[in-house]
């Protein structure tokens, strides 16, 4: 597949050339709405809750990383092939929208570390158990972190179904996955923007069925009943280095 990126909102990048490369596997949009009030003040100053219709999202989103690696370096064995499971809202900054990562877990320890490091992302090294038969994908995830109470564990199963979606701009699908932007925050409470680019995202919808799901016990929050659901079977992605905005 060719990795350049034709997406309409690439054009919004500065001008830098992306760094990293990466495809992303058999990917599914969990998504819950929650009080907006409830992550609002989890948010440091200047990110402002992003709301659709006066209501936010939390999504949990498991899939597969390969071919991560820097841009036109090989890959490295054991370092460019992981499971990863994130939870996320949506934000603005300056008035761009974006994601903002509560937690993003991951099998491979040094891979978190390089991401907490150079992108101020919240990652964290779990145990993960990831299969797929007949195009029903089985993942399971538990946090690796002693005494940390809570907000490490999700179970569940998920597979694709109907036709492929066309998705119109001003639809809830596109608001919640047409997302370039990715904001974080270093411990001094500065805010970085990392840009990334790719082909509009290949979805159609999902069956789903969760089984375990404390992620969001951190936020105070429980995510139950049935999630909005859209899978994504791969998709090719270039990163940029982080810029601060705030």
């Amino acid at each position: 597949m060719d990795p350049s990126p034709h997406h309409p909102a690439a054009s919004r990048s500065t001008g830098r050339s992306p760094v990293l490369r990466m495809e992303w596997h058999d990917l599914c949009f969990l998504h819950w709405p929650v009080p907006p009030p409830a992550l609002q003040r989890t948010l440091p100053r200047g990110v402002q809750l992003d709301t659709r219709a006066g209501q936010a999202y939390l999504g949990v989103v498991p899939f597969r990383m390969e071919g991560v690696a820097p841009l036109h370096v090989p890959d490295v064995p054991g370092l460019s092939a992981f499971p990863e499971l994130n939870l996320r809202t949506y934000v603005t900054v300056n008035g761009e929208p974006g994601v903002w990562f509560y937690s993003l877990d991951v099998t491979q320890p040094l891979a978190a570390a390089l991401a907490r490091t150079f992108f101020h992302l919240p990652y964290r090294h779990s145990r993960m158990w990831v299969d797929r038969q007949g195009g029903v994908t089985r993942y399971a995830s538990e946090l690796l972190a002693p005494g940390t109470p809570g907000g490490g564990r999700f179970a569940g199963a998920y597979h694709p179904t109907g036709a492929p979606l066309t998705v119109g701009s001003d639809s809830l699908e596109a608001w919640l996955t047409d997302r370039l932007n990715l904001f974080s925050a270093d411990r001094a409470g500065r805010v970085y923007r990392g840009r990334i680019e790719h082909r509009a995202w290949p979805l159609r919808r999902a069956l789903t069925q969760v089984r375990v799901n404390t992620l969001a016990e951190p936020l105070g929050l429980t995510l139950t009943g049935e999630p909005h659901a859209l899978h994504a079977e791969r998709l090719d992605v270039r990163a940029h280095w982080l810029e601060r905005v705030l």
